[in-house]
């Protein structure tokens, strides 16, 4: 019994860093049709900020997301109304932006990269948080891996209820379903678009600060956060936040209980072999789009 709680619990921790680092994602596709592959940048980024801030302070680590949040909003803000709106307009169709967005995305990858290498280092940073143990069915669970679940459900919590109750998550819906129609109804799409991405970037720093706090990283690991987020969103359903989440929080237990039975090594192994499952019987995914 105390191994299955172990299981379930530390891989709901790891679903709901992984949930919110694909809520951002689907958010910038499901709205701007970018699939933006520099998204685990943001992700990284937030993660240094926060880590150096610890260094320099005995602040809590959830300040990380003072300075982060507004710095990775206005990074994929700004790149969005600079660089990928101007793509759209020189695209003849949807569909070749698409494919255009992601060969940006991969310019935007190898430079944020090598600013993030150049400012911070590339060496595996980690600090020290909440090191202790909370006994839960006769399973030790690490403290600050509940700490991090915590706020990373109130975080899908909160996501989803802005999509629902608020007018710009109304607004973002509604771009999302048909952006023909709600620019007839007064959306401004186009403002609507460099939001989303901004929120994207935002729900990126939210999952670095998150991430620091329970494992260590380096100035590399943009990439495979990428690559999760979009296996997540596959998972669950291209442009669907529930299905980001959903995937999310599957995906973590999946990866927690390869990592605890067999090795962490043969995690993206196995995530590979469940989408290419899912393509084949559910190819639009969990919940689709």
């Amino acid at each position: 019994m105390s191994v299955f709680i172990l299981i379930l619990v530390n891989g709901c921790i790891m679903g709901s860093v992984y949930a919110i680092m694909a809520m951002g994602l689907s958010t910038q596709y499901g709205v701007a049709r970018i699939l933006n592959i520099a998204h685990g940048e943001f992700i990284v980024l937030a993660a240094l900020i926060t880590y150096n801030l610890q260094l320099r302070t005995s602040l809590h680590p959830l300040f990380g997301l003072v300075i982060s949040v507004p710095i990775a909003f206005v990074i994929a803000y700004t790149l969005h109304i600079t660089i990928f709106r101007r793509v759209k307009r020189m695209s003849p169709n949807i569909n070749v932006f698409e494919g255009n967005a992601i060969l940006v995305g991969f310019g935007i990858y190898f430079i944020g990269q090598n600013l993030i290498q150049s400012n911070f280092g590339s060496s595996s940073a980690a600090y020290p948080f909440m090191p202790y143990a909370v006994n839960i069915g006769g399973a030790a669970i690490g403290a600050k891996g509940l700490f991090v679940m915590t706020v990373g459900v109130i975080l899908c919590v909160a996501y989803s209820l802005f999509l629902s109750r608020t007018r710009l998550g109304k607004s973002i819906r509604a771009a999302a379903q048909d952006p023909e129609t709600a620019s007839l109804f007064g959306v401004k799409i186009k403002r609507i678009m460099a939001v989303c991405f901004g929120i994207g970037g935002i729900l990126a720093a939210c999952a670095g600060v998150l991430y620091s706090m329970y494992e260590s990283f380096s100035s590399y690991s943009g990439l495979g956060y990428t690559t999760i987020a979009i296996i997540i969103i596959v998972f669950g359903g291209l442009g669907s936040v529930k299905g980001a989440i959903l995937g999310g929080f599957i995906l973590g237990l999946a990866g927690y209980t390869i990592g605890h039975y067999v090795d962490t090594v043969f995690m993206f192994a196995a995530f590979y072999i469940i989408i290419l499952i899912l393509l084949i019987v559910r190819p639009q995914g969990l919940l689709g789009r």
